[in-house]
């Protein structure tokens, strides 16, 4: 972890969960952060991450020494406090380790920060950071973005499903970026909650982590600019100029050919050479998956 001599109150907390297979746009969404900010060194990562290969970690840890930015890491399979809160707890395709790390952000960001920033490593940013994180919050305990996915994400067809859930008429906001309330995070309780959740049925229902962070916070979070998140953004979203595009759809800019919104600037935020080693670190995954003798 890269060191810095500036005061704990000068540093932006930014975290990102992932797993192996998104070590690249995990280093590429990290990367815009620093590209587009000049308070480089105040930044502080909290890497919530598990199978994460040695030569991935070395891959990563080339933010701090390219722009002094601090990374701290948070190995979830290594972790025994985190461990131990999973205890009892099951993988599933709503639920598994990073997900559950999502709704711990607090366990992992030090007492002593105010405020953290959370981003899904499929964003990349394109403004000042601190211009989101030093955001009035008005009170609330999170900042978002409205998702306009929202009420077929959680409604289901016809709008008819989880209306004990949820609204129609509701605010819902799309948790790939928040700007968090830390104090008020604790305050809320986000983990036993979830297993309340779990244990009567509710967890079932729900769309993964994004659905129980709008239970828990109804009412409670600020609507931001949507240029803070703008989701699945097409080359024709380039003229709104968003903060932050963020690549929800099925079309990812880390594919060799990709028709999103400032495809050719992502891949150079990514850098060509981190861009074409992880094209072909799943080409080789695809290729062992049709023709296991490769896997040997």
């Amino acid at each position: 972890m890269h060191s810095s001599n500036r005061s704990s109150s000068s540093h932006i907390h930014v975290a990102l969960a992932f797993d192996g297979n998104f070590w690249a746009p995990a280093f590429a969404t990290m990367r815009s952060v620093c590209l587009f900010t000049t308070r480089r060194e105040d930044l502080v990562f909290h890497l919530c991450c598990k199978g994460i290969s040695n030569r991935q970690r070395q891959r990563l840890d080339n933010i701090g020494r390219e722009f002094g930015a601090s990374l701290v890491w948070h190995d979830l399979d290594t972790d025994q406090r985190f461990q131990s809160a999973l205890s009892g707890l099951k993988d599933s395709r709503r639920l598994g380790t990073v997900i559950y790390a999502r709704l711990m952000l607090d366990y992992f960001i030090p007492q002593s920060a105010e405020r953290a920033i959370y981003l899904d490593c499929d964003v990349m940013v394109r403004e000042a950071i601190e211009r989101l994180y030093n955001s009035p919050l008005d009170g609330r305990a999170l900042g978002a973005v409205r998702d306009s996915w929202f009420p077929f994400i959680s409604m289901g067809r016809d709008l008819t499903g989880n209306k004990d859930l949820f609204d129609s008429a509701d605010r819902y906001f799309n948790s790939g970026m928040m700007l968090i309330d830390l104090e008020k995070w604790r305050q809320a309780n986000v983990w036993e909650r979830m297993k309340t959740m779990i244990q009567d049925g509710t967890m079932a229902r729900v769309y993964f982590d994004q659905d129980i962070l709008n239970i828990i916070f109804k009412n409670d979070w600020l609507e931001l600019d949507p240029r803070w998140n703008l989701i699945d953004p097409l080359p024709a979203h380039q003229a709104i100029d968003p903060f932050i595009v963020h690549f929800t759809g099925p079309r990812k800019p880390w594919n060799l050919v990709s028709r999103v919104a400032f495809a050719r600037l992502y891949r150079h935020v990514m850098t060509n050479d981190v861009f074409y080693s992880f094209w072909r670190e799943r080409m080789r995954k695809r290729l062992a998956s049709c023709l296991p003798f490769l896997k040997r």
